[in-house]
């Protein structure tokens, strides 16, 4: 279990607060892209929680690094960090305010239960538990604020667009899944050429190199052939 693992749970939350960062980034492009007022400051409030977030993710990782007795450096592939994950490098402002809603919402949503899940695994680290309890509480209102604010901008789309947007994160997770299973292949194939090919080169090398002496009765023979 990563969470039981300082190193790894370290490496974590620094991966965490990185996401968030992202997040706070793409939120303030899309607070100077909506013409809403309203959507305008609910956005630029989000993007500075996503901002105090990656604080305190950061700080923490930093504190449980510092407390190890051995560099280590245990990470967990991109694909499978759970919890938020940004906007997933989605062009906001290229997106309708609905659109971007709807997305946002599914994050917040799975931000949400994946935190107050590690909660439970946390009962040995206080100050990271509190960290998550503190973050979870900003999630909830992020959660509600954009489910509210998509259905008050696209009342009878508001379905349809949750639906695309959970497609949408459902293929970008399928992308990152295959892009990690084709990295495994490739290493399984080269490692398995490395023992093919290798002990063949070598047995080349093995031979004695220039021109190899040939026996006197066959050099007459070619003679008398000739």
């Amino acid at each position: 279990m990563i969470w039981l693992d300082d190193d790894r749970r370290a490496h974590m939350l620094l991966r965490f607060a990185e996401v968030e960062a992202d997040g706070g980034h793409d939120l303030v492009r899309a607070a100077e892209s909506t013409p809403d007022p309203l959507l305008r400051r609910l956005f630029l409030r989000h993007a500075a929680d996503e901002a105090r977030h990656a604080v305190l993710f950061r700080t923490r990782g930093l504190e449980i690094l510092r407390g190890l007795d051995g560099a280590r450096s245990i990470g967990a592939p991109d694909w499978l960090t759970p919890g938020e994950r940004g906007l997933d490098d989605l062009r906001v402002e290229d997106e309708r305010d609905d659109a971007l809603l709807a997305f946002l919402h599914l994050s917040e949503a799975a931000a949400a239960r994946d935190f107050t899940s590690y909660i439970k695994f946390l009962d040995t680290d206080i100050p990271t538990r509190e960290v998550f309890q503190r973050i979870v509480r900003d999630e909830s209102f992020h959660m509600s604020y954009t489910r509210e604010q998509l259905v008050r901008l696209a009342p009878r789309r508001h379905g349809w667009l949750l639906w695309r947007a959970r497609a949408t994160r459902l293929w970008k997770l399928y992308l990152r899944f295959a892009g990690a299973l084709a990295g495994v292949i490739s290493a399984v194939v080269l490692t398995a050429q490395y023992f093919v090919l290798l002990p063949a080169f070598r047995a080349a090398r093995r031979q004695p190199a220039g021109w190899t002496p040939v026996a006197a009765n066959r050099s007459g023979l070619l003679n008398r052939q000739y």
